[in-house]
């Protein structure tokens, strides 16, 4: 018989975030403390919930539009121009995909040509580098540095720009980092791209949950900047819609008239169910949203103040829900330290490896989990830290 399977394929590794939730499923044990799932711990807010049972209620669960309901795109013209001062034509710079992720991967299968090279800074989020193989693209991986509080510096990508650049991938507030990057920062990267004539594909699903005194900029309001950026976001994290699986983008007509393309032979639609839902949600959730990111801000704190009593380096993360300390000094592996924190004390947290290379001794710690989760993890970790 011949090989069924596609060569291309078989060569990317699985997602190392998952090796670690089957280790844990593998145990069964219901002691085990997981701060390893990227998923807030909130229910969807009620209100939402409940257009979505009304949808149900009332039938309104045929097929919408390929690109979306026009009144859910009309909704997110005017949040982000409420948000991010960028307003989009809901008719033709809009789509509606399901979750962040196929928006990731239309945009690399519209734009990109076989050989054409995708700038990936990391660490960053396991799916980018394999998006851009399968669209036949060659990754480019900038490894970024933690005494730069792993923000992407204009020297670095210069540095890493060829004749075959076509586009940088820039996701901040970052996962799993918990960087984020102000104005003056995307300036300065702005810069380069404009004068390198680059697209930006920027996964801005994390937004809303930024600590800083500054508001979020998206690179798209930046001077000469909308013509050239793709912006992914979506509903999981800001509103505690992971299930509901509802992202979009936005961007130049041009651009989402091909990413249509893709979405049309691959998906249809997204549900419609989860679109009404979304239309209460971007009308009425920002207070929904603020309530979230203040928990989510004191989580924060209380691990920055417990790693540094116990002497654990950790960078203040200022965004999404995560954070990323250095276990360096210890003398060993990410993946062996969270192998052995598994084994030893019963907690489940991500290697940094699994989101490359420069992420190697690092852990990803989520906390999108309650506080009484997070003292006892952080129990358990001291616990483990002084044997050590």
């Amino acid at each position: 018989m011949r090989d069924p399977l596609n060569s291309f394929i078989e060569q990317i590794p699985p997602s190392g975030i998952r090796r670690f939730f089957d280790l844990v499923a593998e145990m069964n044990d219901p002691e085990v403390v997981s701060l390893g799932v990227g998923e807030p711990d909130f229910d969807t807010p009620w209100h939402i919930r409940e257009e979505g049972i009304y949808a149900i209620t009332k039938g309104k669960t045929f097929y919408s539009a390929n690109a979306g309901l026009m009144e859910l795109r009309k909704e997110i013209s005017r949040y982000t121009a409420r948000h991010y001062g960028v307003t989009y034509d809901p008719a033709t710079e809009i789509l509606v995909t399901i979750g962040g992720s196929e928006a990731i991967d239309a945009c690399f299968r519209a734009m990109l040509d076989p050989g054409d090279e995708v700038i990936i800074p990391e660490p960053c989020f396991v799916s980018y580098k394999p998006c851009a193989i399968f669209a036949g693209a060659k990754p480019v991986v900038i490894d970024l540095k933690a005494e730069n509080e792993f923000r992407l510096q204009p020297e670095e990508l210069e540095a890493a720009i060829t004749e075959k650049s076509k586009i940088l991938f820039l996701s901040y507030p970052n996962n799993p980092t918990g960087a984020v990057m102000g104005k003056a920062d995307l300036e300065k990267i702005a810069e380069v791209v404009i004068r390198h004539d680059l697209f930006v594909l920027s996964d801005e699903i994390y937004a809303a949950l930024s600590y800083t005194d500054e508001p979020f900029t998206s690179i798209a309001s930046l001077p000469g900047m909308r013509e050239r950026t793709v912006i992914v976001n979506g509903f999981s994290k800001a509103f505690a819609m992971t299930g509901w699986r509802l992202g979009y983008a936005t961007g130049p007509a041009r651009i989402v008239k091909q990413m249509m393309k893709v979405h049309q032979f691959a998906i249809m639609c997204p549900p419609t169910i989860s679109q009404y839902a979304a239309i209460e949600a971007l009308r009425n959730g920002d207070e929904d949203v603020l309530y979230m990111r203040g928990e989510y801000d004191q989580r924060r704190r209380f691990l920055l103040k417990r790693f540094e009593e116990m002497g654990i380096d950790c960078f203040e993360a200022k965004g999404a829900f995560y954070l990323f300390p250095c276990i360096k000094k210890f003398g060993m592996s990410s993946d062996e330290f969270a192998e052995r924190l598994l084994a030893d004390q019963k907690l489940a947290v991500v290697p940094g490896s699994a989101f490359g290379t420069s992420g190697e001794g690092f852990l990803r710690i989520s906390y999108a989990y309650s506080l009484r989760d997070l003292k006892r993890a952080v129990e358990r970790i001291e616990a483990f830290v002084s044997k050590l």
